[in-house]
């Protein structure tokens, strides 16, 4: 562990950021060992993957380990691809293997930045698809029995953009995850922007037009910093969604998801700025790093979104990112 680690080239947002205590943990013994040292001096700990759904403090009095975990292997039957992979592996990476392997279902969640640790944690989803979707088991550490263990993808209790994991964050630390990939491969070209592709339709044709549509709407972060979309689409109860016609949504358990960026953009919030922290010209749901934002610019930016949504609509937005360090 490095006192005084730098954080600010480790998050996607771009914000300066220095934890007390940090380091990349490349074995799962080091991210034990991590963790009891943090529990020694009386810190929390966090363990981040590509930093790219986090908005962090300048200061964040924590330990804070990287998570360097390595390492992704395939294995088939004639009726599955049974796809391993560690926590540190790089998510998009992983997708575009599978795609060059011939494997096909991962092509949707192409293009989404961080780790495959954290793919799990979020339940990430795009264009239809959800991770959850394929998940044979996900390894973990148990911070409170220090050891490891593997769930079953129901014991990880999946819902839309949620897991187990965030409630009760950084007691049990991902590892590592395990898919399960049909080889009997069927297009999800239902959404917006995919169902008008004409045939023949393969993954990695797929999987192009995905990273196409990411790139009209979402900046690289390399470029202007961002972590994609900032609010959950709201879900709102089937009466809501008939108040609110003007909002695109569809059905979905409990209710009707709506497009946050929608509600947003109707309230006008495309180029609203506190400080160097905006809301995306072109997308009203990225909120973006003009160039020097601040952790006090980028929450009083979200405040007022959130704030104005529900004067306006009654809905209330929840912020995708983690607070980390406040």
């Amino acid at each position: 562990m490095k006192a005084a680690f730098d954080l600010s080239r480790r998050n996607t947002l771009g914000l300066l950021s220095c934890a007390r205590f940090g380091g990349v943990l490349h074995t799962e013994a080091e991210i034990i060992a991590a963790a009891q040292y943090a529990g020694r001096l009386g810190l929390p700990f966090h363990l981040l993957g590509g930093g790219s759904n986090c908005v962090l403090a300048e200061q964040i009095d924590g330990v804070v380990g990287i998570n360097g975990l390595l390492g992704r292997s395939v294995t088939r039957t004639p009726s599955e691809a049974r796809v391993t992979a560690k926590a540190g592996e790089n998510w998009d990476a992983l997708v575009r293997w599978t795609v060059e392997q011939g494997i096909g279902g991962l092509e949707n969640l192409a293009g989404i930045p961080g780790t495959v640790g954290a793919a799990p944690v979020q339940n990430i989803g795009a264009y239809g698809v959800e991770l959850k979707d394929f998940v044979e088991s996900v390894d973990i550490i148990d911070t409170e029995t220090w050891t490891a263990r593997r769930l079953s993808a129901r014991e990880c209790g999946f819902a839309y953009r949620h897991s187990r994991f965030k409630e009760r964050p950084g007691v049990e630390l991902v590892t590592g995850v395990t898919l399960r990939l049909p080889t009997d491969w069927k297009p999800n070209i239902g959404y917006a922007g995919l169902a008008d592709l004409p045939g023949p339709l393969s993954p990695d044709r797929i999987m192009k037009a995905v990273l196409a549509q990411r790139a009209a709407k979402i900046p690289d972060w390399r470029d202007i910093g961002n972590v994609g979309s900032f609010f959950h689409n709201p879900i709102v109860s089937v009466a809501t969604a008939r108040r609110l016609a003007d909002v695109p949504g569809h059905p979905v358990p409990g209710g009707v998801k709506l497009s946050a960026a929608r509600l947003l953009d109707l309230c006008g919030l495309k180029g609203v700025r506190r400080g160097a922290a905006g809301f995306s010209d072109a997308h009203a749901l990225i909120l973006v790093n003009l160039g020097g934002a601040t952790v006090e610019n980028v929450i009083a930016l979200a405040d007022h979104a959130r704030e104005t949504v529900r004067a306006r609509f009654g809905v209330s937005l929840v912020q995708e990112p983690a607070l980390i360090g406040r």
